[in-house]
């Protein structure tokens, strides 16, 4: 039998709109009989709305009609129309006899490609021990040198929505690590750089050189004129 909705909700209804007895609607709503009558004397359930049990789908009103005609009727839930599945409990993934010889080389193409994966992840995905995990990731497996990485989607062991599924939340599990080679190609935040370009102009800045005073001519051939004579003078010494 289906679990009622709501049966305190629907225990009201069926008190102010049926000629049901006590009885009928205790066992219906799983209540007891007194705690019906406490609701039809006012004195519980004050604040509770009705539920109608026919517009849920709960109950019809011939099943209704037939217990009020004999107090004798138990109620009968009426069965829904939509069956809802039952969720399964997920259980160790069971791998054919057939495929179970693949394991090994799925584990290592996971391994190579998917390092961000945990023990438990590959365990789930393949459906194998952590102790085979850690043999092929430190070599020293049985069958090490004949294993060839193959996609696990390829072999059948795994679907893909579980691969990227376990890939995505190992991603978003890992730490954000800082690559040194592009970190020296990357631009610099502008809490580094903001005082660079002052920096550089105080470096490149050189002093105006000061202005040479304007040539006089005159005074030049001056110069001239007076060394000249003075030559001369020494030469006829």
């Amino acid at each position: 039998m289906a679990t009622l909705l709501m049966p305190k909700a629907t225990a009201v209804w069926l008190v102010d709109n049926t000629a049901l007895t006590f009885n009928q609607i205790a066992t219906f709503c799983t209540l007891h009989p007194l705690e019906v009558k406490a609701i039809a004397d006012g004195e519980s359930a004050q604040g509770i709305k009705g539920l109608d049990p026919i517009n849920t789908g709960q109950l019809t009103r011939d099943e209704i009609a037939r217990a009020e005609e004999n107090p004798d009727h138990v109620l009968k839930m009426q069965e829904s129309k939509v069956r809802v599945p039952v969720l399964k409990k997920k259980g160790p993934r069971y791998t054919p006899v057939s495929k179970r010889q693949d394991r090994p080389n799925a584990i290592l193409w996971l391994v190579r490609n998917h390092p961000e994966l945990k023990d438990s992840q590959i365990s789930r995905l393949v459906g194998t021990t952590k102790n085979t995990i850690q043999q092929i990731r430190e070599r020293t497996h049985w069958n090490s040198s004949n294993l060839q990485p193959i996609d696990p989607v390829a072999l059948g062991l795994s679907s893909q929505i579980d691969l990227d599924f376990e890939v995505n939340k190992a991603a978003k599990n890992r730490p954000a690590e800082l690559d040194v080679e592009v970190a020296g190609d990357a631009l610099l935040p502008a809490s580094q750089t903001e005082g660079m370009a002052l920096e550089d102009e105080s470096r490149n800045y050189k002093p105006a050189k000061p202005e040479e005073d304007e040539i006089d001519v005159d005074t030049v051939f001056a110069k001239l004129n007076a060394l000249k004579s003075s030559d001369d003078d020494s030469s006829e010494d």
